[in-house]
């Protein structure tokens, strides 16, 4: 009907993920808990039993000692809180398509290296290994395990051995992988790692950083509070959000991926049939993670665009208060304008085949209009 407002199809899950039933129930019984997880009396220790729990639950999924697992308010403070706990007297390497959060959360003053990627977005391993061999502080290295704008997985197993045979520790931001793959820190060999509620179907304002090794790891505090996480992470525990965030993580991990992947394949065919690149597209990616690139085509004007027709997709990361730019991430994989004409776009766990279809069309009619981009 003319002028009816076009149903929403949400394809931004690695900004948020839309929350799962499962993560809204279990905050439903936590929030009707009273008592103070610190509190030594009956309804405190109702509301300890329920947190527990859930710092349990997290670290059998991600294989840590329970007391290894540290919530905390979110990937962002999770990753902060590692370098700087982690970190003093370390050199960082920081790989150069980080989240901003790792790239802008380096301890002020210390000594810090960009590792860069080849054309897939893929950390270069001979300039890791270059940089781990140089003489001086043992070094501290940040490279995630999914990017959050394309996707592409780094080379972890590749990257455990060098850090390892160097003596450096590894921290990885596992916000976007946690959840879409399976994961064991353990096993792994990561030394740190952080993760997000909201990236996996739970609420926002709770994660986790889980290191490994012997419990409970030392860990200088952001800043001094109240004793709790072992002293490591002061603040009383929000307990309906980490209730939620061990549902999603269990509903999500219970989820088979193939289904997510065939359907970001077929979203992909339909925007290359329509002159889109996909970048990033010959790397292991996650499977619900495209980026894509219409040449001559800013993105600001391609989000506005899809956005009057309904569909919720991003520029890349979602934390930069509305404003586009050319992605850093791109412009490290040297692509040039490119950077600044992709987006992103990530299936939630509740897309749908109709919603493929929608923006297949969509994306076709907004390749072929003869309406210039708006530039910004």
């Amino acid at each position: 009907m003319k002028g009816e407002t076009p149903r929403m199809i949400y394809l931004d899950a690695n900004a948020t993920e839309p929350l799962r039933p499962e993560a809204r129930e279990a905050m439903l019984a936590a929030a009707d808990l009273t008592g103070n997880p610190s509190s030594v009396h009956r309804a405190g220790r109702m509301a300890r039993a329920v947190f527990e729990n859930a710092r349990d639950q997290v670290a059998k999924t991600l294989g840590v000692a329970p007391l290894n697992c540290i919530f905390t308010s979110g990937g962002t403070e999770a990753n902060v809180l590692a370098m700087h706990g982690l970190g003093q007297g370390r050199r960082f390497l920081v790989g150069q398509t980080e989240h901003d959060a790792v790239r802008k959360g380096v301890p002020a003053g210390a000594p810090l290296t960009w590792l860069p990627v080849d054309s897939s977005g893929q950390v270069r391993l001979d300039v890791l290994e270059a940089e781990l061999a140089q003489d001086g502080s043992p070094a501290f290295v940040c490279l995630m395990l999914a990017n959050n704008e394309t996707g592409v997985l780094h080379p972890m197993t590749d990257i455990v051995s060098l850090c390892q045979n160097y003596k450096a520790h590894l921290h990885v931001d596992a916000v976007q992988a946690a959840g879409r793959m399976a994961l064991c820190v353990e096993e792994m060999g990561m030394d740190s790692l952080a993760l997000s509620g909201h990236k996996m179907g739970g609420p926002k304002g709770a994660g986790a950083l889980l290191l490994r090794g012997p419990a409970p790891a030392r860990l200088e505090p952001l800043f001094e509070g109240g004793g709790q996480e072992q002293g490591r992470r002061g603040g009383t525990p929000p307990l309906p959000a980490l209730a939620g965030l061990v549902a999603a993580l269990q509903a999500s991990l219970a989820q088979p991926m193939q289904p997510l992947a065939r359907l970001r394949d077929r979203l992909e065919q339909g925007a290359i049939a329509a002159g889109a690149v996909v970048n990033g597209g010959t790397a292991p990616r996650l499977a619900n993670t495209t980026n894509l690139a219409l040449p001559g085509r800013r993105a600001q004007g391609q989000l506005m665009r899809l956005d009057l027709e309904g569909l919720c997709v991003s520029a890349g990361s979602a934390c930069s208060s509305g404003k586009v730019a050319a992605s850093h991430v791109l412009d490290s994989m040297g692509l040039g304008e490119l950077a600044g004409q992709a987006i992103r776009v990530s299936l939630p766990w509740s897309v749908t085949e109709d919603d493929i279809t929608l923006f297949i069309r969509a994306y076709g009619a907004m390749a072929q209009s003869a309406v210039p981009t708006i530039a910004i």
